[in-house]
């Protein structure tokens, strides 16, 4: 398995949906060549018991990945990629990106702060530093 559930991270207080960040973060190792089709995700106890999440939340997010298509299961072993988004186009990585972080500036607003101070987080992260 190219992907375990130790590579996933949750964030109960981002504001984001555990289930939605799980999600996206399935679509992230998809575009970044981790997850090819074929591979297949961690099982949902698992997954659950390696970020202490409910198993439900995992199993939500699994059959919305399903239901777009990106996974399928398989009887007996879970669920598999199946959509090869790997090495997508410059403009798709852009806009899995702008998904990525549109929450995050919809709570650095909601929090008081202006686009130069989120700008000024932006930076320093990018340059390696904490805000």
């Amino acid at each position: 398995m190219p992907v375990s559930s130790n590579q996933f991270t949750v964030s109960p207080s981002s504001g984001v949906p555990i289930f939605r960040q799980l999600i996206d973060q399935v679509l992230a190792f998809i575009v970044a060549g981790k997850l090819k089709s074929g591979d297949m995700l961690p099982s949902t106890r698992e997954m659950a018991r390696s970020l202490e999440i409910n198993t439900m939340t995992v199993s939500k997010a699994y059959s919305k990945l399903e239901s777009e298509g990106v996974a399928q299961r398989v009887r007996g072993r879970g669920m598999q990629i199946s959509t090869a988004l790997t090495k997508g186009t410059l403009s798709k990585r852009k806009s899995e990106f702008q998904n990525q972080i549109e929450p995050a500036l919809h709570r650095g607003r909601q929090l008081g702060l202006n686009d130069e101070q989120i700008l000024s987080i932006i930076k320093k992260l990018l340059g390696g530093r904490k805000p």
